[in-house]
């Protein structure tokens, strides 16, 4: 991998990871359309020790009064207990899913999942699921004419179900083109809580995955094209540029809808199966042969 690669596939993850639009099939796209050989599986969970490290600065004192509380639940014996130390707990409780399924399916996911066939129906058919589901939103925030605006859930009513079917969104995210936050704040969504609490809690949620996921595959950095120079610059890019995306998105969807994401997701979809249809880009384009 070159240095202008690691260039541009540092700003891709930056730009996209936090974005309902799948930074793993960008990075994967990205590399088929360029021409270049697939930075691989490894490589997009390493950048991404990047773009959480910039979940960390953004909500750190929401992240340091969690981690506070739960460390003092856990030590006086569950005495100690308010919202911030159940919110450690029900991270924790989330982070089950991604866990589990991330090691029974880890060769498939470093390899047939990333089919560009299947990458193109996942950003198709997750962009139908979140749009069905910020609609709702939209609706149960305007009210109809013959019924009463419903209110829509905050964090501090998440509880353990609403925490584990949390994480069993997030777990369809293994799968390029799902989007992690596409996938949790779908699910948040259709389970009744507002968009700013929907995505505050899928960017806490995605700490103690994406940071061990990152750290598992750190071994396989410096393996085939991918080296560890290249590797690290774009980690430190996808950082940088991951805190203003977060900043602005947190903006964005306290006015604005999901809607502009959805048509997005569904047109590139749409696009990449007329592409390798016509023969103009292989679904197995860039794909490592070692």
């Amino acid at each position: 991998m070159s240095w202008f690669e690691s260039f541009i596939l540092g700003l891709v993850q930056g730009l996209t990871e936090f974005l309902p639009i799948s930074s793993s099939a960008h990075l994967r796209l990205t590399a088929a359309f360029a021409g270049w050989e697939d930075p691989g599986a490894a490589f997009t969970a390493v950048t991404q020790i990047g773009t959480e490290a910039a979940v960390l600065i953004f909500f750190r004192k929401d992240i340091a009064r969690i981690v506070s509380s739960w460390f003092r639940s856990v030590f006086s014996g569950g005495k100690h207990k308010d919202h911030d130390s159940t919110m450690g707990w029900l991270v924790i409780v989330g982070s089950i899913p991604i866990g589990v399924l991330g090691l029974a399916f880890k060769d498939q996911i470093e390899g047939p999942f990333r089919d560009l066939r299947l990458i193109a129906t996942t950003l198709i058919v997750l962009g139908i699921i979140l749009g069905i589901a910020d609609r709702l939103a939209a609706r149960d925030a305007k009210g109809g004419r013959h019924r009463a605006v419903r209110e829509r859930k905050t964090l501090e009513e998440l509880n353990v179900k609403d925490g584990l079917l949390y994480g069993c969104a997030q777990a369809m995210a293994l799968i390029p083109g799902v989007s992690r936050s596409g996938a949790t704040i779908s699910g948040g969504l259709f389970m009744g809580y507002t968009r700013e609490a929907a995505a505050r809690y899928s960017f806490l949620l995605a700490i103690p995955a994406v940071l061990a996921s990152g750290l598992f595959e750190l071994k396989d950095i410096g393996e085939g094209h991918v080296s560890w120079g290249p590797t690290l610059f774009a980690t430190v890019l996808a950082f940088v540029v991951a805190y203003a995306v977060i900043a602005w998105f947190m903006k964005f969807i306290s006015t604005r809808s999901f809607m502009p994401f959805v048509i997005y997701r569904v047109v590139l979809g749409i696009v990449l199966f007329v592409l390798i249809a016509m023969g103009v880009l292989s679904p197995h384009a860039g794909e490592s042969v070692g």
